[in-house]
Formats: C-alpha cells, sequence, structure tokens
C-alpha cells in the first residue's frame, strides 16, 4: 500500500480504527499518493484525506460498478501489472458467457429443469488439470508455489525472500 498511487477507502474510519495499517496510507501520502475516503459520515480518515466522498448509505455497489465500468471503458487499469502479478488473465473459464450474452441470466442456466451448471464458473484449468498459473511476487518474481493451488495449500511459507 505504501507504493501506491491513490488509496481508495472506502466504509471504514481506517485513521481511527486500523491506526497500525494507515501508516501504510501515511507513507504513501509522503510519497505523493492521492487518498479518497467514500463514506456517508465525515469521520477521522476524511479529515486526512485529500477528497471526501459522502455517498449515501448503501448506493456505494452503485458508486464501484461506475467506478469499474469508468475505469475498464478508458483503458484506466494496469494492465501489465494484473497480467503480472494476479490469475485476472486466466481466472474465467473460457465456457463462462456473460449475464449481457443471456438476457440478464448467470451462465450455466438450464431453462428445462431452473437450475444452474456451475461447471462453467470455474477457473481456467491448464492442460495438465492444474488451475492458474505460477503466482509471482510483485517484490521480486519469486514464485510461491507451482500454481495458485499449491499456493493456497500452503506449500510455500513466509515472505518468499531469500531462505
Amino acid at each position: 500500500m505504501a507504493n501506491a498511487d491513490c488509496i481508495v477507502i472506502q466504509g471504514s474510519n481506517m485513521a481511527e480504527c486500523h491506526p497500525v495499517g494507515f501508516q501504510w496510507v501515511e507513507e504513501a501520502r509522503a510519497r505523493g499518493a492521492r487518498v479518497i475516503h467514500v463514506d456517508p459520515r465525515f469521520t477521522r480518515t476524511s479529515a486526512v484525506s485529500d477528497r471526501h466522498i459522502p455517498i449515501r448509505a448503501g448506493s456505494d455497489v452503485v458508486l464501484l460498478g461506475a467506478l469499474i465500468n469508468h475505469v475498464l471503458t478508458n483503458d484506466l487499469w494496469f494492465s501489465e501489472y494484473v497480467v503480472a502479478y494476479t490469475n485476472a488473465a486466466t481466472i474465467i473459464n473460457e465456457n463462462f458467457r456473460d449475464t449481457e450474452d443471456l438476457g440478464g441470466l448467470f451462465s450455466g442456466f438450464d431453462p428445462e429443469t431452473g437450475q444452474y451448471d456451475t461447471s462453467s464458473w470455474a477457473y481456467e484449468e491448464e492442460d495438465d488439470g492444474r488451475s492458474g498459473g505460477e503466482i509471482e511476487s510483485p517484490g521480486g518474481g519469486h514464485t510461491h508455489g507451482a500454481t495458485a493451488t499449491h499456493s493456497a495449500a500452503g506449500d510455500e511459507h513466509g515472505s518468499g525472500g531469500p531462505p
């Protein structure tokens, strides 16, 4: 978080309730990051943020949807980071169909039975049946396990630094 350019804190009074974690927000601000606080209440976090957005209670999902739409529509996401350091590039099975393609229904709906076949919701698998691919640490490119599944299983421990 200390290396972020912009930090959005939503629905949390982090400055008061999580002061240990908030030190990283302060460090990012010292490096020039902007801090945006989204909360109906004006709190200590709002007071130390660059911008407070006092949304109406219950409208946070609408705001997040609008932000996601804006970022994707205007190609403002950090694609190199997402491809190199997350599993987002391979997360969706290629058989998955979006609700827009299916008239508002989720992928896998069978109108005859009224049930869903959730197999299209699974992660895309490699040829050997493993999901994901290698996970790399943003700090130095260390591999934290052969696949996302192995990492989740705890095959590697610690920070991924030198042994």
